[in-house]
């Protein structure tokens, strides 16, 4: 049997549905959700692999006006994969405009000459006939094969989606093993886990200037895994919310984390968590590399 595979970059601006898609696609999550922006940091790899095709689905930072050095590594994270893929899928909301970030994409798409699909998220949102203005502004910037409208939340559209990825693909040899969902390290999932939880449980800016480090991830005999982790942020005020009143607010962000942890892993897991204090962490690039985002 002759194998093909498509590696296709996922893009667009921030909180446009990118992670939501990906999950979708992959059938587990793989990349963590929330309603702020710039959840996703790294680019992460959903792997789907059906009969003798295997797509490897990069899910990217939303693209937005970096304010900070980890900013920076996120749009260069987004713009350098747009190219050397096989495609690439803009998401966008069902609005009739093109937005600033949606241009400078579809500028990156030009420039590179990467093949690209349009995906119309979020279209439980709104009435169909709507969708026919959004369609014809988006058709007459002329960089798109196609244009699809999906719900990433529903998986309307998606199967639709998926099938247009298929003409993308190149006969060779799978990049990974068939039953593989993602690249990520598993105590990287665990700490993009902890932080997802992070951005659901606090307001403002306090999550966004979190980062997570796995200090130990073992594995016992009898399959429980230890797994101790620190959890940084910008002020000291901040540690004060994130563990709470008599440590109510950690207890809360931990017992979120862990379930999805086992969830993740199938097994029980034990989590012991730390706050420490590392000030202005996102503009120091020693930093920011230091936490996993680097090239």
């Amino acid at each position: 049997m002759n194998t093909k595979t498509a590696i296709i970059t996922i893009a667009g601006r921030p909180n446009v549905g990118k992670s939501t898609l990906t999950n979708y696609l992959v059938g587990e999550k793989i990349a963590i959700v929330s309603n702020k922006p710039q959840t996703t940091r790294n680019r992460i790899c959903g792997i789907v692999t059906k009969d003798n095709l295997q797509f490897i689905f990069m899910d990217t930072p939303g693209y937005h006006r970096a304010r900070t050095k980890l900013g920076d590594y996120m749009v260069s994270t987004v713009r350098e994969s747009i190219s050397d893929v096989d495609a690439t899928i803009l998401v966008v909301e069902p609005i009739p405009s093109v937005g600033a970030q949606e241009e400078a994409l579809i500028e990156r798409i030009r420039a590179t000459h990467c093949p690209a699909i349009l995906a119309i998220n979020k279209i439980d949102t709104v009435e169909k006939d709507k969708l026919l203005e959004v369609i014809a502004v988006y058709s007459a910037t002329g960089v798109f094969d196609s244009i699809i409208p999906i719900s990433a939340k529903t998986g309307d559209g998606v199967d639709e989606l998926l099938a247009e990825c298929e003409k993308y693909a190149q006969e060779g040899p799978f990049l990974f093993p068939d039953d593989v969902t993602t690249d990520q390290p598993e105590r990287q999932v665990m700490a993009e886990i902890i932080r997802e939880k992070l951005l659901w449980c606090l307001d403002k800016e306090i999550p966004h200037g979190t980062a997570v480090e796995i200090n130990t991830f073992s594995e016992r005999d009898n399959g429980i895994i230890d797994l101790d982790a620190t959890i940084y942020c910008e002020k000291a005020s901040h540690k004060g919310i994130i563990i709470g009143k008599q440590g109510a607010m950690l207890k809360k962000i931990s017992s979120l984390a862990r379930a999805d942890c086992e969830k993740f892993m199938g097994t029980k897991v034990y989590l012991t968590t730390w706050v420490k204090v590392k000030e202005n962490w996102r503009d120091s690039d020693f930093m920011v590399r230091n936490f996993g985002y680097s090239e």
